[in-house]
């Protein structure tokens, strides 16, 4: 499975976002990946609706819109100007009934996902997996971006791995979202990750451009 690069739009240069979007287009990034924050699933309140829809004014990169936000199933319908090709991904531990939500997820005709916490066991998609496109294995705890790494996540990528093939669900990608640094990449890849969230440990590294880091963090994640 082709693997892929979804720069965290939280580590933009918020003052000059449309500069920076053209940068990772050019760049040639599977997606943007936009996290929506509510100072209550989370302790950080981040991009906004309008932002998003301001992002789908400006490029054509599938978005990638995680929602680290309480009961996300009540807001659903506001994402109706999504396509085919963008990603709404919502927590296990945000909603009692997560399987209704994901199903109202597949009806607006996007893409799946469901996220899991640091805390939260592989076992928990075991009933969900008709319900998913993609897995995203948070290696830090949500809510900042710049955080050091949970060690114990990166079993958890093995773990979705064997249960996918087992279970002949091969087609569900697995995501990782958290200090995905080039060195943790490369072990993310061996694990068996397909889509890198990039935040400021390698996409917006200082010290080199975006466009140079996202091409070091290709090499490595394909390799």
């Amino acid at each position: 499975m082709e693997k892929k690069i979804a720069p965290s739009m939280m580590c933009v240069d918020l003052m000059n976002v449309e500069r920076d979007v053209h940068i990772l287009e050019e760049a040639g990034v599977d997606y943007l990946h936009v996290d929506v924050m509510d100072n209550h699933f989370v302790p950080n309140i981040t991009l906004s609706l309008d932002f998003i829809k301001s992002l789908k004014k400006i490029t054509d990169i599938p978005l990638d819109i995680h929602l680290m936000i309480e009961k996300p199933g009540i807001c659903l319908n506001r994402f109706d100007f999504c396509g085919k090709d963008d990603v709404i991904c919502v927590h296990y531990e945000s909603e009692v009934h997560i399987q209704r939500t994901l199903s109202t997820i597949r009806s607006l005709g996007v893409q799946s996902s469901i996220a899991l916490n640091p805390g939260t066991p592989v076992c928990m998609l075991e009933d969900l997996l008709d319900d998913i496109d993609i897995v995203l294995i948070m290696t830090v705890n949500p809510g900042y971006a710049g955080q050091k790494l949970v060690r114990s996540t990166l079993n958890k990528i093995k773990k979705a791995k064997e249960m996918l093939s087992a279970r002949h669900f091969n087609r569900v990608r697995i995501e990782v979202d958290g200090n995905v640094s080039f060195e943790n990449a490369a072990v993310m890849r061996k694990l068996g990750a397909d889509i890198y969230v990039g935040g400021t440990s390698s996409i917006f590294e200082k010290g080199s451009s975006i466009k140079t880091n996202t091409e070091r963090l290709r090499s490595i994640i394909q390799s």
